[in-house]
């Protein structure tokens, strides 16, 4: 590569400009542990319905295998924290409507179309700056261990809930890569501040987090009420605590998640779905329902899931 026009602050400076909240650089170089730890994790079958998390290992490993010329990893955070808290929790105690509450990672619009966008922008200004910076990027959709660049670049480190948590805006952001031909000064690495806690391990209702930094999806409420194509096991019956899309407890426990939360900057994010009255859920069609949930994530588990779900809370 010839003269090195981009540098760290560039970067920063353009990221921030378009929307991001964090962003760090890690160089392009195999997975070695991360990628043991996920083999280990498939084999035991954690994955549960996600098959796709089988594909393309070699490419997880090794972002070189999905652009060759690969020298860094540019992770963005972009924070979607809202302070609203669902009508159940507001109302202890009082007769409410049977509704059912949806991750607040999916209040409002889906996140792929608002980083999708903010993405695009930020690559094609720096390949504005400099014509011989390439890239790929991604947004938990391609064959990419999002987690493990975002620790690798300083974003946060890994919690035991498996979220990757940042001092200051804790583990509520979303998670972008980019990989590029370009060479960075390198962030610094955060250690683990988890600590001896264990909240987020204590509460789960379903003892899906099977210890420390190993979730088992087959027992995970996100799991069950989003990828999951069968139906939900009984053995689950009455732990829910009326999630019906996603749940959030290990996040809402989390100390760090506690301390400061910070407000997203992103209108987008706020509440539109935050909580579903189960007998609507029922009642859609399934014109109802794509023209509802047209640019929401709760479009991912279907009608179907969401109809199986709603049962599922309301015990029939």
């Amino acid at each position: 590569m010839a003269t090195k026009i981009l540098s760290n602050e560039i970067v920063i400076q353009k990221a921030k400009q378009f929307g991001f909240d964090l962003v760090g650089f890690a160089k392009a170089e195999i997975l070695g542990k991360e990628s043991k730890n996920m083999k280990n994790w498939l084999q035991k079958n954690y994955q549960a319905g996600m098959d796709y998390m089988e594909r393309n290992f070699e490419k997880r490993k090794d972002v070189k295998k999905i652009l060759p010329g690969a020298k860094s990893i540019i992770s963005l955070g972009l924070n979607y924290y809202t302070s609203d808290n669902y009508s159940n929790d507001k109302n202890k105690g009082k007769t409410c409507l049977p509704v059912g509450k949806v991750s607040c990672y999916a209040w409002g619009k889906d996140y792929h179309l608002i980083i999708w966008v903010m993405l695009d922008e930020l690559e094609e200004e720096l390949k504005k700056i400099d014509p011989q910076f390439e890239s790929i990027s991604y947004v938990d959709t391609g064959p990419v261990m999002d987690k493990a660049w975002a620790v690798r670049a300083g974003l946060g480190w890994l919690g035991k809930h498996t979220n990757v948590i940042n001092r200051e805006i804790g583990s509520w952001f979303f998670i972008a890569n980019i990989i590029t031909n370009y060479d960075f000064n390198y962030s610094e690495q955060f250690p683990d501040f988890c600590g001896t806690c264990t909240a987020c391990i204590d509460a789960c209702p379903t003892d899906a987090i099977i210890q420390e930094y190993v979730v088992d999806a087959n027992k995970c409420i996100s799991y069950l009420t989003i990828e999951n194509k069968s139906e939900i096991p009984d053995e689950f019956k009455n732990k829910f605590d009326n999630w019906l899309f996603g749940c959030d407890i290990c996040q809402d426990v989390c100390p760090w998640n506690q301390k400061f939360p910070i407000e997203t900057l992103i209108k987008d994010f706020h509440p539109q779905n935050k909580e579903l009255i189960l007998d609507e859920v029922l009642e859609l069609t399934e014109e109802d329902f794509k023209e509802r949930f047209k640019t929401s994530p709760i479009k991912r588990a279907k009608l179907s899931g969401l109809k199986r779900n709603s049962l599922y809370l309301k015990n029939i």
